[in-house]
């Protein structure tokens, strides 16, 4: 009897075996499709948005904005992400705020909604995401200094009253997916002097948000390594809830405003 429901020999292996077969045919699939987006695709949207025709509009927003959306959602295709968007991006000046998986964050909001991000100056030396962070008009900040973030909030108060829109994660950093870290109330100064709209985003990585973890750097795990453990990965939902916007006076002060606009993303996310 105990050896009838004995579990067949060796079939522990058999998962982990199957699951290394699957990765390595998804590597073998997405590879040639990321080179070609990369070393193809890329070069006809760098020649798209430095032509005289980048301001064109197109619909309502300019051909560079539009073309900037495709190749990251495309990207984002590549690595297996299926995009759904819940709620409408606000037009105009408006300061997005979002909570921090990893560096994939940047280009899911891009294929909804152009902005220019504060991101670590770090991912201006990555590669291909550190050049495109830059194309896109990205505000670099070293961490941990005073006298970069003054530059940082300068420069974001001056794009607001422009009338562009600017995309900050708010957290300062990722936590491995588990948890939304406190907001830093600093970041929503230049929303508070600009008098323009804060809209909160919630970015939820596979089905009810149960691949946060997976999605997010591991441990000490490098923006490379991160990079080839997603492109190996199965195929999964990535959700960008657009939240109710916070309008210029409806929340009194910066903090007040940080708190709601947290407080609004993980409800959001436990829906």
């Amino acid at each position: 009897m105990h050896a009838m429901n004995a579990p067949p020999p060796h079939a522990g292996a058999v998962a982990p075996t199957g699951a290394s077969a699957a990765r390595a045919l998804r590597y073998l699939v997405r590879t040639p499709l990321l080179l070609w987006h990369v070393f193809v695709h890329l070069p006809l949207v760098l020649l798209l948005i430095t032509l005289p025709t980048a301001r064109i509009p197109w619909g309502d927003i300019p051909l560079e904005h539009r073309v900037i959306r495709a190749w990251s959602a495309g990207l984002m295709r590549v690595f297996g992400f299926r995009l759904r968007r819940i709620g409408t991006p606000l037009p105009g000046a408006a300061l997005f705020v979002a909570n921090h998986v990893s560096w994939v964050d940047i280009e899911i909001l891009h294929s909804q909604r152009m902005m220019g991000f504060v991101a670590k100056r770090e991912i201006a030396g990555w590669p291909v995401v550190g050049w495109l962070a830059a194309r896109g008009h990205t505000i670099f900040h070293s961490r941990g200094s005073t006298e970069s973030l003054g530059g940082v909030l300068h420069e974001m108060l001056a794009r607001l009253r422009a009338g562009r829109s600017v995309g900050v994660f708010p957290e300062g950093g990722t936590r491995g997916g588990r948890e939304i870290g406190p907001f830093h109330a600093r970041i929503f100064m230049a929303a508070v002097e600009a008098g323009v709209p804060v809209q909160p985003v919630a970015l939820r990585y596979g089905e009810r948000g149960d691949a946060q973890a997976v999605v997010a750097f591991q441990g000490r795990e490098s923006f490379f390594a991160n990079f080839l453990r997603l492109l190996g990965e199965p195929g999964r939902l990535a959700e960008v809830h657009f939240l109710a916007p916070i309008g210029p006076g409806e929340a009194d002060g910066r903090r007040r405003i940080a708190e709601l606009a947290r407080q609004r993303i993980v409800e959001a996310m436990a829906s």
